[in-house]
C-alpha cells in the first residue's frame, strides 16, 4: 500500500469513531452528576444551569454535539459496511458522514449563540 494504512480515509473513520466513543464515555459521569442534582433539589440544579450559560460551556456543549454527531455518522457507516459489504465508494461515505456530523454540530453552535 502506498503511504501506509493510516493515510487511508476508512482508517481515519475507524479512529474517529473510537475516539469519539471514548470521549463520550468520559462525559457520562458529568451527565449522571447533573441528573443527580435534579434529584437533589431545584436550587442545586438552578445553580448548575446558571453556570451552563457561560460562553465556554456553550462551546463545550457544541463540541459534545459534534462528538455525538460524528459517533452516530461513523456508526451508521459501520452498519452500512456490515450490511452492504465493501464498496469502492466507501471513502466518499466516510467523507460524507464527517461532513454531515460537522454540519449538525455547527448548526447547533449557531443556534446556541
Amino acid at each position: 500500500m502506498r503511504g501506509g494504512p493510516r493515510q487511508h480515509l476508512p482508517y481515519w473513520g475507524f479512529a474517529v469513531h473510537r475516539i469519539s466513543g471514548l470521549l463520550l464515555a468520559l462525559f457520562l459521569p458529568a451527565h449522571f452528576y447533573v441528573l443527580g442534582l435534579s434529584l437533589a433539589g431545584a436550587a442545586e440544579l438552578d445553580h448548575f444551569l446558571a453556570w451552563t450559560e457561560l460562553p465556554l460551556v456553550r462551546v463545550a456543549e457544541g463540541g459534545l454535539v459534534v462528538l455525538l454527531s460524528v459517533h452516530l455518522a461513523s456508526g451508521l457507516r459501520i452498519l452500512a459496511l456490515e450490511m452492504l459489504g465493501w464498496r469502492a465508494a466507501q471513502k466518499n461515505l466516510v467523507a460524507a458522514s464527517f461532513a454531515l456530523a460537522l454540519a449538525c454540530g455547527l448548526g447547533f453552535l449557531l443556534r446556541a449563540f
